[in-house]
């Protein structure tokens, strides 16, 4: 009697249960022993607590350190079900647990079927000889311990503190979410949970495991190679493959009925090039996708499984070629021949409680990334392999993933049973993510390098043959040995050691090679972020500066609480969790401008020098991007896009999605077209024995950039003006933008600056206001360039600036206009927030600019920028 697999989610009826407080002090409303019903399921218990409003709001005060309890105390939860006659009929009956947070046993009818110690594995344990008669009831226990005791405990037993960056040393024992541990940007939160879903699965023969393989050749040719494993061989005869068109009842491209030998199927199909259409990142081509179809039949040609696989064609290289005129070496992106700039973002949990992000979550994030002109997003290592639905909004949107492995900022151990789980946990998501086109990296840990690196532990980068498990950073044999053999035997997808990695024997803050993590602007040795120039790497995969949130989201971690509405208060320290942010905000912010300490205003100035600082580097990296073979950077993602809680980080959208002013900036200089300037002063000493005899002249340098495969023309227009005068100095040429490259249009005297002969002389306040213009007058990208450090110039009074903003006829847009030039206008109004257009903008006389506002419902609007007289 043949038996189609059938699944059902077990997500009803799930109730919970304190086992343990291990002596910590618990909540009112929450006893040992007593059964409480969940609200939702998958859950964890933070949520459920939460829903209960039995504990207080972690993100709000210091409410964080009032529900440490929970991560130290044991829990249980707890289900029943019976089953179908046909269930209990089926030769296999499985419990499929797709994620367990974290130390778990799993007791079903009265027998612990499973003991699980990672949150990043799935388990199918067969049950079929402990189930229950048809209608009798079947109970399902799962009992937790605490991930953070636990962690202590293994430690102690392995009588050895490896070293970490962030959160407690024992975590680097535990196979899970690093981030829950605390890091500096988030809170401690020990979560645990069954954190994914539960399924009760009956079938006579499954498909156990669906390797898809699209390749695609050098000449843009395509193959697709199907492997298909059988749980059972011994009823399963056929397996009908075909490939379809995209779209319900698409054509049939490619068919084919296989036999099963030995529980294996294997299918090849050879297309000529130009038969199907290949996946293009987002701004290159489409995100066209087809549909791998397969049955599985008995001898009586029953259906036992089928299984439906959305894929796509893709071809995807990292280049390590050598450069021309650079020493070093290209750490680029190829698709389907195509280099690739990739300017992006790195991605954190979405929040502290995974189970409360939901596909249109995922989906309001991944299209804020792609509204602001991104095309890569790196999956950072101390947190999570993402949800499948992440991975399929970012093949739909054309964005590429950059995927760590779970390791990040420590010394980790390699002994027999922590290997053993991290290979199966390594095996099972490079099998669940290699379809996705859009994935095209994976990288074995964040930062692990740089820690051995920075507490000199024995590493020689020439070794290529040891086993490193007796050294003392072990964690080699993971990311040397262990991690590329799985990526390359279940995958095409390209393997790199870490991130950062320089590889050819040098170390990770080698500028020339791998990819660079550039913290020397923040942390490091702080350089002011006018240097980022200096600091380029090949592939910039980590830099930042910290900002205020949008000071609705400071007044809901105040949680109404007026008296520590300012910026030093101890709530307001709680939701910073960068060592030293205090000096460095303001060292920053003190080289740079004037600025006043209302909690209002140091929103607005840490915000604009967010926003100044991101966009300089995003400016000068694309300007290294300068064709084939001198491709001297090929990349720049920004640490982060994304918040957990709302909090004061790196992030430039915060966790209720709402964008700091630095994300529309990134978001101008990632457009297909830009065009960035530099203002350089050159001293020059024309008596060589003397230091008191020199001129100084300001440089201007302009340079265009063009992401698109084809050459732009376009009028470059370049006005200067003198902020404390009328006057002003026009001029305009002909350009052409190079494809896929920067292109230098111009190198002279800024205009309007005398050349000086003493530092007493103070220089004019010249601003260079430049435009790109298409043959239509339509604006392909403008820039201001202003003297810095902007703490120097005395503004003019704001009566005399011009300044026009009127809220369109729509309700909707607002137009803003000047007679002098502005800078940095930050837009906001009373109450409920807008979602803005545009922000951190900077106005000259002669370009006024429109900008959306949807949801202003007409209402006034407030303007902030320097020299507004708050400072």
């Amino acid at each position: 009697m043949s038996a189609k697999l059938t699944s059902r989610s077990l997500d009803t009826d799930w109730s919970f249960s304190l086992l343990n407080s291990n002596g910590t002090s618990v909540a009112k409303g929450v006893k040992e022993g007593e059964w409480l019903e969940t609200k939702e399921f998958p859950t964890t218990v933070h949520v459920e607590l939460l829903k209960r409003e039995i504990i207080p709001d972690p993100f709000v005060g210091l409410n964080e350190w009032e529900v440490q309890w929970l991560g130290e105390s044991s829990w249980s939860f707890k289900t029943s079900f019976t089953t179908s006659s046909s269930e209990y009929d089926a030769p296999n009956v499985d419990l499929v647990f797709e994620g367990l947070d974290t130390f778990a046993t799993v007791i079903f009818n009265g027998h612990e079927i499973l003991a699980s110690s990672n949150q990043f594995l799935s388990h199918r344990v067969g049950v079929k000889d402990k189930l229950k008669k048809v209608d009798e009831t079947n109970e399902l226990i799962i009992n937790f311990e605490s991930a953070f005791r636990k962690g202590r405990e293994i430690e102690k037993k392995e009588n050895k503190k490896y070293l970490l960056w962030n959160g407690d040393s024992s975590r680097l024992h535990v196979r899970k979410a690093q981030y829950n541990y605390g890091w500096d940007w988030g809170p401690i939160l020990m979560t645990t949970g069954p954190w994914k879903p539960i399924l009760l699965e009956a079938y006579q023969t499954r498909i156990s495991d669906l390797d898809i393989r699209p390749i695609v050749n050098e000449d843009l040719s395509t193959e697709l190679r199907v492997n298909l494993s059988l749980s059972s061989a011994s009823h399963a005869i056929f397996a009908d493959i075909e490939l379809h068109r995209p779209g319900g009842g698409g054509a049939v491209i490619g068919n084919s009925r296989r036999r099963v030998n030995d529980g294996f199927v294997k299918s090849d199909f050879k297309l000529s090039k130009g038969v199907l259409d290949l996946w293009y990142p987002v701004g290159y081509g489409s995100q066209v996708f087809y549909e791998v179809m397969i049955w599985v039949y008995d001898e009586q040609d029953n259906m036992l499984d089928s299984k439906i696989q959305k894929m796509a064609f893709r071809r995807a290289e990292v280049v390590q070629d050598t450069l021309i005129d650079q020493e070093g070496r290209t750490f680029l992106f190829e698709i389907n021949n195509i280099r690739i700039f990739c300017g992006g973002s790195n991605w954190i949990p979405a929040d502290s409680f995974l189970t409360t992000v939901t596909p249109e979550r995922y989906r309001q994030w991944l299209q804020l990334l792609v509204d602001g002109n991104q095309n890569m997003i790196r999956i950072w290592g101390g947190g999570i392999y993402e949800a499948d639905a992440f991975y399929e909004i970012c093949d739909e949107l054309g964005i590429l993933v950059w995927q760590d492995f779970m390791f990040g900022c420590g010394q980790y151990p390699a002994y027999d049973s922590f290997l053993k789980s991290v290979e199966a946990e390594a095996e099972q998501n490079v099998k669940r993510l290699r379809h996705y086109p859009s994935v095209v990296i994976f990288a074995g840990n964040n930062e692990d390098y740089q820690v051995a690196e920075s507490f000199k532990l024995v590493l020689n980068y020439d070794d290529e043959t040891s086993d490193f498990r007796k050294t003392n950073f072990p964690a080699r044999h993971i990311y040397e040995r262990l991690l590329p053999e799985i990526v390359q035997k279940f995958s095409n997808i390209h393997y790199h050691r870490s991130s950062p990695y320089s590889g050819f024997g040098k170390p990770t803050t080698d500028k020339s090679y791998g990819d660079l993590h550039q913290w020397n602007v923040w942390h490091g040795s702080q350089e002011p972020w006018h240097n980022w120039d200096l600091l380029a790497g090949r592939f910039v995969s980590e830099f930042g500066m910290e900002g205020y949130p949008n000071i609705r989201t400071v007044d809901y971690w105040l949680g109404g609480d007026k008296k520590e509405r300012y910026p030093q208060s101890r709530t307001m320290n709680n939701h910073n969790k960068a060592d030293g942010f205090e000096r460095r905000l303001e060292l920053y912010l003190v080289e740079n401008f004037k600025h006043a300490f209302d909690i209002e205003s140091y929103v607005y100035y840490t915000q604009i020098m967010q926003a100044e600082t991101l966009a300089s580097a995003y400016r000068l990296w694309r300007r290294n991007w300068k064709g084939k073979g001198r491709e001297y950077t090929a990349g720049a993602l920004v640490w982060q896009i994304n918040d957990c809680w709302p909090v004061t980080s790196w992030a430039i959208v915060d966790y209720f999605l709402r964008p700091k002013p630095s994300y529309f900036t990134i978001k101008r200089e990632l457009r297909p077209f830009t065009v960035g300037m530099t203002r350089k002063e050159v001293k020059s000493f024309p008596d060589e024995l003397s230091s008191a005899i020199f001129t100084i002249d300001t440089v201007l340098e302009i340079w265009g950039t063009n992401s698109t495969l084809s050459e732009k023309k376009a009028t470059l227009e370049v006005t200067s003006f003198d902020l404390h005068s009328e006057w002003k100095d026009k001029w305009e040429r002909n350009v052409s933008l190079a494809p896929n490259s920067s292109t230098e249009l111009f190198k002279g005297s800024l205009p309007g600056q005398p050349k000086r002969s003493k530092l007493s002389e103070t220089p004019k306040t010249i601003i260079v206001a430049a435009r790109l213009l298409d043959s239509s007058g339509e604006v392909l990208g403008r820039y201001s360039n202003w003297p810095e450090p902007f703490k120097f110039i005395t503004f003019p009074d704001v009566k005399d600036l011009g300044l026009q903003v009127v809220v369109g006829s729509d309700g909707e847009s607002i137009e803003l206009s000047a007679k002098k030039p502005i800078k940095g206008i930050v837009l906001d109004v009373e109450g409920e927030d807008v979602t803005w257009g545009d922000q951190a903008i900077d106005l000259v006389p002669g370009d006024p600019q429109v900008v959306t506002a949807v949801g202003l419902k007409g209402r006034e609007v407030k303007a902030r920028f320097l020299g507004d007289g708050t400072a």
